[in-house]
């Protein structure tokens, strides 16, 4: 595909999306996400990354019946329907707004941090409303710097940041200028949260549901290098547009082998500890992306 007609392509999807975000965006919450999930239910199915997501699911309930699979498959595109929907409606979700739609437990470990004043790496997954997970430690006063992957149409890209930054101002994408930045940040005091659940191509073999998956180790490395804690946030769809967010207690990251062994030991941890919220909500994590080789 040439140039021109690859940028045409990216501005028409944008602005297909960006209508799309405005209708959302005059709906209230409630009527957004409920229009989102009957999107993803009646066209998600049909698109071609359903395939990927019912090879992913297969091979990792081997046991799960035709129809249960076709069910969890259903309710993941109905998730992420809602999620997309509540994008435009983020500042709705902070937990300790009057009438939240987010129920925060385990507070006390982000009061900790806050009190202690030490550097935190928060980490959750593409589970629920994954947005979510970083809004109570902001309002709690920790300055938390997210690190995200730029959308590929960057025009699409432009949309979703804007949204963001009405939320987080904190941002920075994945890559050599955003770990540069992260690890300023780190220095001077500041927390740093990440999505650890996807493939990166030149990471660690990690095993995760059995299988050995590329997995990113940045987050150990930094914990180790600079004696941060790392904290499991987990977010969870109770119902429609509402939410209970879980922070666990710090996990155990100072192993003292060597780096390698070190960072494959804490993202195994990691990895466990994802596998057991996904086996316990599979049709809210995003199953459409490639974790492993031949997805």
């Amino acid at each position: 595909m040439s140039p021109l007609i690859q940028k045409l392509k990216y501005i028409l999807e944008a602005c297909a999306a960006g209508f799309v975000y405005f209708i959302f965006a005059i709906l209230d919450v409630d009527k957004a996400s409920a229009l989102g999930g009957w999107l993803g239910r009646t066209v998600g199915p049909y698109l071609g990354v359903s395939k990927i997501a019912r090879n992913n699911i297969k091979n990792t309930f081997p046991n799960l019946s035709e129809e249960n699979l076709e069910k969890v498959i259903l309710e993941m595109w109905d998730n992420l329907g809602r999620t997309a929907a509540e994008h435009c409606h983020l500042d709705k979700f902070k937990p300790h707004i009057k009438d939240s739609r987010v129920e925060v437990s385990g507070i006390q470990y982000l009061e900790k941090i806050r009190k202690d004043g030490v550097p935190a790496l928060f980490f959750s997954a593409h589970l629920a409303n994954w947005e979510v997970s970083s809004l109570g430690a902001s309002e709690l006063g920790i300055n938390v710097h997210l690190v995200y992957r730029r959308a590929n149409n960057p025009f699409f890209d432009k949309l979703i940041m804007k949204t963001r930054d009405n939320v987080n101002k904190k941002l920075f994408p994945k890559g050599p200028k955003g770990a540069r930045a992260i690890i300023k940040k780190i220095k001077n005091g500041d927390s740093v949260a990440m999505l650890v659940d996807q493939k990166m191509n030149d990471g660690i073999a990690v095993p995760f549901f059995g299988r050995d998956a590329m997995t990113a180790p940045a987050i150990a490395e930094l914990s180790m290098r600079y004696k941060c804690p790392i904290i499991p946030v987990r977010v969870e769809r109770t119902k429609g547009a509402y939410f209970k967010v879980t922070v666990y207690p710090p996990i155990n990251n100072y192993i003292h082998t060597n780096k390698n062994t070190d960072s494959k030991i804490i993202m195994t941890k990691i990895n466990e500890m994802l596998e057991n919220w996904i086996k316990e909500r599979p049709e809210q994590w995003l199953w459409v992306h490639k974790r492993w080789p031949n997805s």
